[in-house]
């Protein structure tokens, strides 16, 4: 087995165990709740779905960046509810239901979502290396698979015996723990020539288009500072398991990959390190 197919596999099996973990902690009633507010939720799939697409997809133009790596980012642009939102929401002072329920539902909706904006801006950047419409059924058959069934299972035993997944939660959370670094080693070791190539220029790019999106998280979070925190946490974090999954399934070996890891990095530091600012300063409440 090649080292390009092993990273694929350990990835894909690393994001499966980490949606059932996810659903395995999730109640459903805390999705419900986030549902009902119908105002919110748009504003959190405004902020997700078309804020940070739109200024990854113009930030790529102005830097004119290699049609491998435009689709890179935006193949993580278009890949919301990652796991690690939740915590940092915490860690900042923000509202954690919230922000359980909005990762939840992002993951749910990006199966479908996520493949229709790679669709329609691919091109606009990447020129003739646009997604065919079989690669986009593809992609959605890929997101249904590794996202949404395993999220759905863990949903069901949470829902229907909580007491089964309240005594494999833990050890879920330890595996996934093990598979995550697995997988961090197999793609940098397969991608490290690649990653030693990010120049200043890029990295100042990828600090530029976290900080549009907390910001963008930031102003459509609402009148309340702890919303505001939780959905621009949840709007700067993207779901790096899932990217590095379509970006090796769909353009494996190439500068995708390392554009999804690197930005995936940027990102997850980044937003930490704002969300531990935002824990020891609390920001003031806006009336």
């Amino acid at each position: 087995m090649s080292l390009d197919s092993l990273v694929k596999l350990v990835v894909t099996v690393a994001v499966i165990e980490m949606m059932v973990t996810v659903g395995l902690g999730v109640a459903v009633a805390d999705v419900m709740a986030v549902v009902r507010n119908g105002r919110l939720l748009t504003r959190a799939a405004l902020a997700n779905y078309v804020c940070v697409p739109a200024a990854t997809a113009v930030l790529l133009m102005i830097f004119g960046a290699h049609p491998m790596v435009a689709a890179g980012f935006l193949v993580l642009a278009v890949c919301p509810g990652a796991p690690f939102g939740p915590p940092m929401a915490v860690l900042a002072g923000g509202n954690e239901a919230l922000s359980v329920g909005w990762m939840t539902i992002l993951a749910v909706t990006s199966a479908v979502i996520a493949p229709a904006s790679l669709y329609l801006l691919l091109p606009w950047v990447a020129g003739t290396q646009a997604m065919t419409v079989d690669a986009v059924y593809r992609m959605m058959g890929t997101l249904i698979g590794i996202q949404l069934l395993p999220l759905g299972v863990g949903l069901g035993i949470r829902h229907f015996r909580p007491g089964m997944a309240d005594r494999i939660l833990g050890p879920a959370l330890r595996l996934g723990k093990v598979l995550n670094v697995i997988a961090i080693v197999l793609v940098v070791a397969a991608y490290y020539d690649l990653l030693l190539e990010v120049r200043l220029k890029g990295l100042m790019g990828m600090l530029l288009l976290l900080m549009v999106s907390l910001a963008a998280g930031w102003f459509l979070g609402g009148r309340s500072v702890e919303n505001r925190k939780t959905l621009a946490l949840t709007t700067s974090l993207r779901n790096v398991g899932v990217g590095l999954v379509i970006a090796t399934d769909a353009f494996g070996g190439t500068p995708a990959v390392t554009a999804v890891l690197a930005y995936g990095i940027v990102g997850i530091i980044g937003s930490l390190l704002i969300a531990r600012s935002w824990g020891l300063r609390p920001v003031l409440s806006i009336r």
